[in-house]
C-alpha cells in the first residue's frame, strides 16, 4: 500500500512538472509573437510619422513659396508706382516752367504798368505846378494855401484809387486760391480710393461642433476662466451653433485669444497649465507680428530709415481703432493723400507722407499717458530723432501746438479728409444724439442766442442771434466763447466749427 501511495505520488509530481515546463514554453512563444506584432505596429507608425513631417514640409514650402512670390510681385508694383510717379513729376516740372514763363510775362507787364504810372506822375507834377501858378493868378491865394489845397484833393482822390485797385486784387487773388485749394484737394481725394473698414468689440471663433465647447469650459468652467484670465477677453459660450464669441475693447487682446483657442482645439489638449503655455506662445507671436508689418508698412508706402521702436508702434497700428476706424489703414491713406497734396504744391512729397503715417503713433504707446495724443506722438518722434519738420506737423495736426512748417497743414487737412471719408468712423447712435444735444444745449445758454443747430454731423454748430441783442463786436467774441466752452466742457472727434449769424431785417407793406 506505502509502495502504490509513493509511485502515485512520484508520477503527480511528475505529471506537473511537465505541465510547467510546456505551459512556461507557450507563454514564451506567446509573448514572443506579442512583442514583433509591437514591433511591426510601432515600424507602421513611425513610417506614416515620418510620412505626415515630409507632407507639412512640403506645405510650409509650398507657403514659403507662395509668400515669396507674393512679396517679389508687391516690390514690382512698387518699382511700377515709383515709374509712374517719375512721370508725374517730369510732368508737373513742365508745368511748372511753363507758370515760371507765365510769371516772367506777368512781370514784365507789371514793369510797363510802374513805367507808365512814372510817366502819369510826372504829368500830374506838370499839371499840378501849372494849376498853382493859375490859382495864384486868379484867386490871389498864397503858394503855400494853394499847394496845402492841391495836395488834400490830390491825397483823397488817389486813395480811392489805390483802394479800388486793391480790392480788385484781393478779390481776384481769393477766387483764384479758393479754385486751386478746390483743385488740389478734389485730385488728391480722386487718386487715393481707400475701403472703409469699420472695427468691431467681437470677434467669432468657428468650431468643428458643439462637442469642443464642453472641453474648452472644462470641469466646473476651469479652463474658460484660465483663458480669460490669460487673455483678459470675455469669453461667450452660448447656444450659437458651431460659434464661440470672443468680447473685449482691445484687438489685440481678442487676436491673442482667438488664435490661442485656435492652437488649443487644434491639439486637443485643453488644461489651465497647456492655456497659459499656448498663451504666453501666441504673445510672443503676436508681437513679431506687430514688428513685420510695420516693416511691411514702412517698405509698401517707400519710406525708409524709422527707428525700430517706431516701426514696432506702426505695426501696433494695425490692432488699434479710432472711432470705429481701422488706425493703420486710415495712417496709411493720409500718408498718401499727404504725399499727392505735397508734389501738387510743390513741396517735399516724401517727408509729408512720413508725417502722415506718424501723425497717429501717439495712440498706440504701452503707457498711454494722460496727455494729447498728438503732443505724444511728437515727442516720440523727438526721442527716435525725427526731423523738425515730421515733429512740429505730428504735435499741430489738432492744434495742440502752432504750426511752423508747410506740410503742417497739409498733414492737419489730409486727417480729416481720412476721417470725415463716409462710413470711415462711427460711434453709438445714443451717445451721438447726445452729445449734439449737449452742443445745442450749451450754446443756447448764452444770452441773446435764440436758436441752435447742429449740422454735418456735428463738425459745425450755427448759433442764430437777436440783432437788437448783440452787435456784430458781441457776436464775434460769443462765437470764440462758445467754442471755447465745447474745447473745455465736451468730448468729440474731429473739431466743431461755431458760427454765429446776426441778420437785421426791415419788414414793411404795401397795401
Amino acid at each position: 500500500m506505502a509502495l502504490i501511495i509513493i509511485v502515485a505520488a512520484s508520477t503527480l509530481i511528475v505529471t506537473m512538472l511537465i505541465s510547467y515546463f510546456l505551459w512556461n514554453t507557450l507563454l514564451s512563444k506567446k509573448r514572443g509573437a506579442i512583442i514583433r506584432e509591437a514591433e511591426i505596429e510601432a515600424e507602421v507608425i513611425r513610417k506614416e510619422k515620418i510620412l505626415q513631417a515630409k507632407e507639412k514640409f512640403l506645405q510650409l514650402k509650398g507657403d514659403h513659396e507662395k509668400a515669396f512670390n507674393e512679396r517679389n510681385s508687391k516690390i514690382v508694383q512698387t518699382e511700377n508706382k515709383l515709374k509712374q510717379r517719375e512721370t508725374l513729376f517730369s510732368q508737373k516740372s513742365e508745368e511748372f516752367q511753363r507758370k515760371q514763363k507765365e510769371v516772367d510775362s506777368i512781370r514784365d507787364n507789371l514793369t510797363n504798368q510802374i513805367q507808365l504810372v512814372d510817366k502819369r506822375t510826372e504829368e500830374l507834377d506838370r499839371l499840378h505846378r501849372a494849376q498853382v501858378e493859375k490859382l495864384e493868378t486868379i484867386s490871389g491865394m498864397s503858394a503855400e494855401e494853394a499847394k496845402s489845397q492841391i495836395i488834400e484833393s490830390l491825397k483823397a482822390e488817389s486813395k480811392t484809387e489805390a483802394m479800388s485797385y486793391i480790392n480788385e486784387v484781393m478779390d481776384e487773388a481769393k477766387m483764384t486760391a479758393q479754385k486751386e485749394a478746390k483743385r488740389i484737394v478734389v485730385n488728391t481725394i480722386q487718386r487715393v480710393a481707400t475701403e472703409s473698414a469699420v472695427e468691431n468689440a467681437v470677434t467669432v471663433f468657428h468650431i468643428d461642433s458643439d462637442e469642443i465647447k464642453g472641453r474648452i469650459i472644462g470641469r466646473e468652467g476651469r479652463n474658460i476662466r484660465a483663458l480669460e484670465a490669460a487673455t483678459g477677453v470675455e469669453i461667450i459660450v452660448d447656444d450659437t451653433p458651431e460659434a464661440i464669441i470672443l468680447s473685449g475693447f482691445d484687438p489685440v487682446r481678442r487676436e491673442i485669444a482667438r488664435l490661442a483657442l485656435h492652437q488649443l482645439v487644434t491639439d486637443g489638449r485643453i488644461h489651465p497649465a497647456r492655456i497659459e503655455e499656448v498663451v504666453q506662445k501666441t504673445q510672443k507671436q503676436i508681437e513679431e507680428e506687430i514688428i513685420e508689418i510695420g516693416k511691411r508698412t514702412s517698405i509698401d508706402l517707400g519710406i525708409h530709415g524709422l527707428h525700430p521702436e517706431l516701426i514696432r508702434l506702426v505695426g501696433k497700428m494695425k490692432y488699434r481703432s479710432s472711432y470705429g476706424q481701422n488706425l493703420l489703414q486710415h495712417s496709411r491713406e493720409v500718408a498718401n493723400l499727404c504725399a499727392i497734396m505735397a508734389s501738387e504744391l510743390g513741396l517735399n512729397a516724401k517727408l509729408a507722407k512720413r508725417a502722415g503715417l506718424l501723425h497717429d503713433i501717439g495712440k498706440v504707446p504701452d503707457d498711454e499717458p494722460e496727455i494729447p495724443h498728438a503732443v505724444l506722438g511728437m515727442k516720440l518722434a523727438e526721442r527716435y530723432k525725427e526731423k523738425p519738420e515730421v515733429c512740429n506737423a505730428i504735435g499741430s495736426h489738432h492744434d495742440e501746438v502752432e504750426m511752423e512748417t508747410l506740410i503742417a497743414p497739409i498733414v492737419q487737412v489730409c486727417d480729416a479728409i481720412s476721417g470725415a471719408r463716409p462710413g470711415a468712423r462711427r460711434e453709438v447712435v445714443e451717445s451721438y444724439i447726445k452729445r449734439l444735444k449737449e452742443m445745442e444745449g450749451l450754446a443756447l445758454n448764452y444770452p441773446g442766442v435764440t436758436k441752435t443747430f447742429a449740422i454735418q454731423a456735428g463738425r459745425e454748430l450755427r448759433v442764430i442771434v437777436g440783432s437788437e441783442k448783440v452787435s456784430d463786436e458781441e457776436a464775434a467774441s460769443l462765437s470764440y466763447d462758445i467754442a471755447k466752452k465745447i474745447q473745455d466742457d465736451m468730448t468729440y472727434p474731429g473739431q466743431v466749427k461755431v458760427t454765429v449769424i446776426r441778420e437785421t431785417r426791415a419788414i414793411s407793406y404795401a397795401k
